[in-house]
């Protein structure tokens, strides 16, 4: 594996640690130091406020990083679409590393002294140091509704934002920051309408540190919402995009094209 690949591994652990922190943080600064209530208007509205800001920031680090992420589903969607080596280093190392990044924070509370040599990677580490930071912080998403209509939320969400992704990563006019603009407020909107019934993730390894965490992460109804459903989703999304829309042409292609006109 080349500095490159080993590179992105750490990256992806890390932004996946920061990403589970990031939003207990900002619950906290808006309700607790701040405190607003639960159902405050003005508290809602600033937590919003400071969740589009946290994803620049992290859309600033992905940049940093060249390529590292916090989302399995951001890697998976490039992944389908590239050559089979990638495809495989990202199904079997870099979604593995940000997911055990989401889990390992959930050993921490039960088993402080009892930490496996092994160790899981990144969501996990994060959730895992959260809960034994806060230990009143709370539990995660959790399903509000029957599997079969979690399943089609958590779907119907994934493919939204996954299709709007590939739409703004196709738009080379616009600039850097209109597209994490653009996205940021789809990822923030269907957060809010999906938050009541599955928790609105798009985000299978945040979940599964969450999950880990509270040891449900092997049911039947975290299987098949949280990542069955996001990742056909996925994979559905990018088939349909294919489809719907041609490649985009290089710069000599097009200069081609026009001579010969």
């Amino acid at each position: 594996m080349g500095v490159s690949r080993r590179r992105l591994l750490i990256s992806d652990f890390i932004m996946s640690f920061m990403w589970v922190w990031s939003s207990v943080l900002i619950k906290m600064f808006v309700h607790t130091i701040l405190g607003y209530g639960a159902d405050d208007l003005k508290g809602e509205i600033l937590k919003h406020a400071i969740s589009v800001i946290n994803m620049f920031l992290f859309a600033l680090l992905v940049k940093a990083t060249k390529g590292g992420a916090y989302n399995p589903l951001t890697i998976l969607s490039g992944a389908i679409s590239g050559d089979l080596t990638n495809f495989i280093f990202t199904v079997a190392a870099r979604i593995p590393a940000q997911v055990v990044n989401g889990a390992i924070v959930s050993l921490l509370n039960e088993r402080r002294g009892d930490i496996i040599g092994g160790q899981v990677f990144g969501s996990i580490t994060g959730v895992r140091f959260i809960i034994a930071a806060f230990p009143n912080i709370g539990r995660g998403p959790v399903l509000s509704i029957d599997i079969h209509r979690g399943a089609l939320t958590e779907g119907c969400l994934t493919f939204a934002i996954v299709s709007i992704s590939l739409g703004l990563s196709r738009r080379s006019c616009a600039s850097t920051f209109m597209k994490t603009w653009i996205s940021s407020l789809s990822k923030l909107t269907l957060h809010i309408l999906g938050s009541d019934l599955t928790g609105g993730c798009m985000n299978p390894a945040s979940v599964m540190g969450w999950a880990y965490a509270r040891g449900d992460h092997i049911t039947k109804e975290h299987i098949h919402v949280y990542w069955l459903a996001p990742i056909q989703a996925t994979l559905l999304a990018v088939w349909t995009f294919n489809l719907l829309v041609s490649p985009p042409k290089d710069e000599e292609a097009k200069k081609r094209e026009k001579k010969s006109e």
